[in-house]
């Protein structure tokens, strides 16, 4: 075979030899060949889709795994009357887990991802990209050809187009969309609160089993030192500790599995009829009302699942998929069954049923484990809560506040220290001050359900726009997810005033930040549109501006991605001076998950060359981080160079076919180019280039160097020294620093939103040059007050 044959130097012979071999059995090399690399692509598929799926158990199933921890006592916290309620408690835990984690979440809902990014905010990205439902209008047409930017067509006539035009059409719709989604996010913070709160208390809870006589205030203290370890150590990140979370979390559902089997065999086998859903109409036509409220305690068996949906950026689908089919649904389904066979021959344990029902020998150990698995838990959700921050930040839903990665590894990995501490706060006042797991898990339960809700909701609108179903399946789809969910809504309603208010209460603080924080950019954002300066007021003052124009570089912040800002004018007219190089600089945040670096910066010219100004758009993805200043400096200059440089190549083209202009765009998009390129040469005041790190011209530069003109090249390095020159000489940092006030005539709740709650949020976070990393030394604040 031609594998096995070997050259030396002398054998001609062999040499033919092995030609002829190959030529005879190439047919059946290549056959052999395919199917051996198909078995070793399949054979390292299988171990890595393994690897992933342990490893998302640590990530993603530590929330779902320690419910059991506190659910049989939240649903019976005023003790067992019938036995055989306890029959029909785990057969509605049975078809909860059967209907939300594994139908509706695990193979349906993670399918809806961001090119694997999930959560609330995922979801509405989604939906920007597919309708203009974004209530910042800052997009422009060249970011839909970004390579991250995907989105699927639709017939005019189709059911998505309709629903489509539906929801463009009124920008009540629009907002109501928004608020859906800010609700959801705001559940999800509560989550963030709630959720180590109950599962370090019920962790904690072991200790007094084995000690009775023990107060309870020394096992919230005990939580409480847990917490504040857990919340102080959230700088560090997760990566150094990270590889321990998957063993820790397996460890603990193959421990709560096997108790489960030990507990069947030795108690009551006959608990598996609950597989039966007969005894779920039994149990609510015996229990009645007191049945129905149970259904809060039942809810918090599927908390963990919102927070499996959000934790989704580093696993493919198929290993989150893998990982609940063959562990996670198996082991919970027998600790809960293990748990009710122990509680029918013991129903005055049922309030710490958990650890009563663990054999003595291995008590301690399972203590451990549990304790540690509450805090892998605790984390995951905390890390979902960093996550979801970002990106309501990203999209201008959430005020500026200091966004750290924590990891050189894994973008997703983020700490944020003002947030960590509100956590903290906010999560010991639940715990100290309920000292009782029934009541936070009210609270718990009503967090959870209401995001169930929101995404369902959502989801709705992604079947139709994104995946196009049939509207039939999407009826089937949402009405038995709201019949499940509505129904436990029902139950956790009748628990508001047990706990149940807390989320509501945290979730609506955050709502009104949100949503003014949003109104407010908004806003202001509509008042710059508005009050840009006019090209022909620029041209009227002169290549000199009017003014003294000194040597340096001043980058000039904005959010206006087209036009020159009203901050310009403001500056020129009450200083008489301005740098000889002005860079109006848009950073502005994509519905998409990343902008790739290359295809990061769109670069302009703003008047004639002389004038020596220019516009450079930053674009990122909500996942994205502003790189420090140097960094992001040094890459906007490497543009703007760059651009000095296409644009003087192109004046001196001849044919437009001589460069490959857009490496990864299309023909469409490059005729647009070259049609703005002639206009440009005629008028000499506007030139654009859209994405100027993906220019690459396709000749060698010896070739381009020849189809210059001598002039345009002369012209290109005179330009190129000055800016070069101008660089040297110094940058600056121009930023507004901007007073928003309502007007006089503004209704009252206008003023109290813009006047008091969003000016005292502007006074309280992150100024824009800590965001922008901006060093004082070279930071110019210029301010105004703007009356929306």
């Amino acid at each position: 075979m031609a594998s096995g044959v070997e050259f030396d130097d002398g054998g001609e012979t062999k040499g033919s030899m092995w030609v002829l071999d190959q030529k005879l059995d190439q047919p059946m090399d290549e056959e052999a060949g395919r199917l051996k690399n198909m078995y070793r692509e399949k054979k390292f598929s299988a171990i890595l889709l393994l690897r992933l799926a342990f490893q998302s158990l640590g990530v993603v199933y530590g929330d779902l795994g320690t419910s059991p921890l506190y659910v049989f006592y939240n649903t019976f916290p005023h003790g067992i009357d019938d036995p055989e309620d306890v029959i029909g408690a785990l057969s509605l835990i049975i078809y909860s887990l059967t209907l939300i984690p594994l139908l509706k979440y695990v193979f349906i809902v993670c399918r809806a991802n961001d090119n694997g990014q999930g959560g609330t905010f995922a979801l509405y990205s989604l939906l920007c990209r597919h309708a203009k439902v974004k209530t910042i209008p800052n997009q422009h047409r060249t970011d839909e050809e970004l390579t991250t930017y995907s989105r699927s067509t639709f017939h005019e006539h189709s059911f998505a187009a309709k629903t489509k035009r539906w929801l463009e059409a009124n920008a009540f719709r629009r907002t109501a969309l928004l608020m859906l989604v800010l609700v959801g996010t705001c559940m999800v913070i509560g989550d963030g609160i709630l959720t180590p709160a109950i599962s370090v208390l019920s962790a904690s809870g072991g200790i007094k089993v084995d000690h009775p006589k023990m107060s309870n205030d020394v096992v919230v203290l005990v939580a409480v030192i847990i917490l504040v370890g857990l919340f102080s150590l959230q700088h560090y990140g997760t990566d150094k500790v990270g590889w321990l979370f998957a063993p820790i979390v397996l460890l603990w559902f193959l421990m709560i599995g096997g108790i489960g089997i030990f507990n069947i065999y030795k108690y009551e086998s006959s608990v598996l009829r609950a597989f039966s859903p007969v005894y779920i109409y039994r149990f609510f036509k015996r229990g009645k009302k007191k049945g129905w409220t149970s259904l809060g305690g039942i809810m918090l068996s599927i908390t963990g699942t919102e927070a499996l949906f959000a934790d989704l950026a580093h696993f493919p689908v198929s290993a989150i998929q893998l990982a609940f089919t063959v562990i996670v649904f198996p082991c919970l389904l027998l600790a809960y069954s293990g748990q009710a066979a122990y509680i029918m021959e013991n129903t005055d344990h049922v309030v710490d049923a958990f650890y009563r029902s663990i054999p003595d020998k291995v008590y301690w150990p399972v203590f451990i484990v549990a304790t540690l698995a509450a805090i892998v838990a605790s984390q995951a959700t905390i890390s979902a809560t960093f996550s979801i921050i970002k990106q309501a930040l990203a999209l201008g839903c959430f005020p500026r506040v200091k966004v750290v990665h924590t990891s050189k590894k894994f973008l997703g990995q983020i700490y944020i220290p003002d947030m960590n501490w509100i956590l903290m706060v906010l999560c010991i006042a639940v715990t100290a001050g309920f000292k009782n797991q029934s009541q936070i898990g009210n609270a718990y339960g009503t967090a959870v359900v209401i995001v169930m809700l929101v995404t369902t909701l959502l989801m709705t609108l992604i079947m139709l726009l994104v995946w196009h179903c049939h509207w039939i399946l999407v009826l089937l789809f949402t009405f038995f997810s709201l019949l499940v969910e509505c129904t436990y809504f029902s139950a956790v309603l009748f628990k508001v005033d047990q706990g149940g208010w807390v989320p509501l209460v945290i979730a609506a603080a955050f709502l009104i930040i949100m949503y003014v924080w949003h109104y407010g950019t908004v806003k202001r954002y509509e008042f710059e549109m508005h009050s840009k300066v006019s090209m022909a007021w620029i041209l009227g003052l002169g290549p000199s501006l009017g003014l003294v124009r000194v040597p340096g570089i001043g980058l000039v912040y904005t959010e206006l991605a087209s036009g020159v800002p009203h901050i310009f004018s403001h500056f020129i007219t009450n200083l008489p001076a301005i740098h000889s190089v002005v860079v109006f600089v848009c950073v502005k945040y994509l519905p998409v998950y990343t902008v790739p670096e290359e295809e990061r910066f769109l670069v302009k010219r703003i008047g004639p060359k002389n004038f020596h100004m220019f516009r450079c758009v930053a674009r990122f993805g909500y996942k994205d981080l502003h790189k420090k200043d140097d960094e992001f400096e040094k890459k906007l200059f490497d543009n703007l160079f760059m651009f000095v440089r296409l644009e003087s190549m192109m004046e001196g083209c001849s044919d437009s076919d001589e460069y490959s202009i857009y490496g990864q765009q299309t023909q469409q998009s490059r005729d647009f180019l070259l049609k703005d390129n002639a206009h440009t040469s005629s008028t000499n005041l506007d030139f654009t280039i859209s994405s100027v790190d993906s220019i690459v011209p396709a000749r060698s530069p010896m070739h381009a160097h020849n189809t210059i003109t001598s002039s345009g090249r002369e012209t290109e390095l005179d330009e190129l020294e000055f800016l070069s020159s101008c660089r040297d000489a110094g940058v600056v940092h121009i930023l507004g620093n901007t007073v928003v006030r309502a007007r006089r005539e503004s209704r009252i709740y206008k003023k109290i939103a813009i006047d008091y709650i969003y000016a005292f949020l502007r006074k309280i976070c992150r100024e824009n040059s800590v965001i922008f990393n901006v060093p004082h030394e070279s930071l110019l604040n210029v301010g105004q007050i703007f009356f929306v």
